[in-house]
């Protein structure tokens, strides 16, 4: 098979969807791999690092997205990478289709094969390929809104850990999965005070225990998050529904009691925000904003600030499934493996997730009745 990894585009994306052992790992296994010139760069891995390892690089995203059977990458195409789309490509990355109709659209129109490492799931329910980079957005999310909490930058002129004699800040995060827990262990560490609220009792027990009682922990309800969210210096979004567009938790009402200066990041917003008065995307570029006299930071690709860090900890978990598609084909691949038949969205001009067929109001098929009907034709 021929793998094809383009240089991203989205505003300050420096992450790359394959490291020099990537290529090492899928070159040993028989394939060809296609790399743009200058995609690694960002992530520190430098051209000759991919050629050493076998990989052939090509001038232009065009020659790229043209010449390989299965695409890596990193974040959503963007509008300007709709044209390459093609029947029978293979598209293997994070997709996030939920908030994302015209996406989606060009991808069932042109029968692209669209497999997202979010919705990528094991039997126990656990999302490994989503994990690595909400564990890097969430421990992020705390950093940025400290920084966002400092005067200069528009914030309060709060600093979470407090000192002997100043309390210490005040930190609120919505959601207890893989950001909320990486996110309450940064705050902690930091010295704040952190209240974490989520619709799982025994999630709640578990958080406890694992942080031996320094986490005050709050079931989600309105009331709850309205009296939290009142108090928070730093709010942070982190809920998650495979698949699925965020539920908007906090109204703006809620946003109005904080006081100025306050901060909020919204981890969630790559599908659709899980605040109200998030209504824009930022970039890094760009961050943040101002509604209601807080600051409201909503940029949807967060790792791609430490993009060294994170390409490193993404291609751990994503090689090895791209090596299983490239060494079996695309079906038999599907048919070995439920986590990876979950992670196909659109395949033949179908939504095969039904999360994203919900959430966009489109018709949902069976993975299984589409690949039935490949098969028999």
């Amino acid at each position: 098979m021929i793998i094809g990894v383009p240089k991203e585009i989205k505003n300050n994306e420096n992450r790359v969807a394959i490291t020099p052992a990537g290529v090492d790992a899928l070159v040993l296994a028989g394939h060809e791999v296609l790399i743009e010139r200058g995609a690694g760069e960002g992530s520190g891995f430098v051209d000759e690092d991919y050629v050493a390892h076998g990989a052939k690089m090509l001038d232009s995203a065009e020659q790229v997205w043209s010449s390989a059977d299965m695409i890596l990458k990193v974040k959503e195409p963007q509008p300007s990478e709709y044209r390459y789309f093609r029947e029978g490509l293979i598209l293997f990355t994070y997709l996030h289709l939920a908030p994302e109709p015209e996406l989606t659209q060009a991808l069932m129109e042109k029968k692209v094969t669209a497999i997202a490492y979010e919705t990528i799931q094991l039997d126990n329910g656990s999302l490994p390929l989503l994990t690595p980079m909400s564990e890097v957005a969430g421990r992020m999310s705390v950093q940025i809104g400290a920084q966002f909490l400092e005067k200069p930058k528009g914030g309060k002129g709060v600093l979470l850990g407090g000192v002997p004699g100043v309390l210490p800040g005040e930190v609120v995060i919505i959601g207890g999965g893989v950001v909320g827990t990486n996110a309450a262990k940064m705050a902690l560490g930091l010295g704040a005070n952190v209240t974490l609220l989520d619709i799982n009792p025994d999630r709640l027990r578990q958080l406890d225990d694992i942080f031996h009682g320094r986490l005050r922990t709050l079931m989600s309800n309105s009331y709850n998050i309205a009296q939290a969210v009142k108090k928070a210096d730093l709010l942070i979004g982190a809920v998650l529904i495979p698949g699925r567009r965020a539920p908007r938790l906090v109204t703006e009402e809620m946003v109005k009691t904080m006081t100025p200066g306050s901060v909020i990041v919204d981890v969630a917003i790559d599908q659709g925000g899980s605040i109200e008065t998030i209504d824009r995307i930022t970039t890094h570029s760009d961050p943040i904003y101002v509604k209601h006299g807080v600051v409201h930071y909503a940029v949807p690709n967060i790792p791609g600030a430490v993009p060294r860090t994170s390409t490193i900890a993404l291609t751990n978990v994503t090689i090895p499934y791209a090596v299983q598609i490239a060494n079996k084909g695309l079906e038999q691949a599907l048919r070995d493996s439920r986590p990876l038949a979950k992670g196909v969205n659109v395949i033949q001009g179908h939504v095969t997730y039904q999360a994203v067929a919900e959430s966009l109001n489109l018709p949902y098929t069976p993975l299984d009745d589409v690949m039935g009907q490949a098969l028999a034709g």
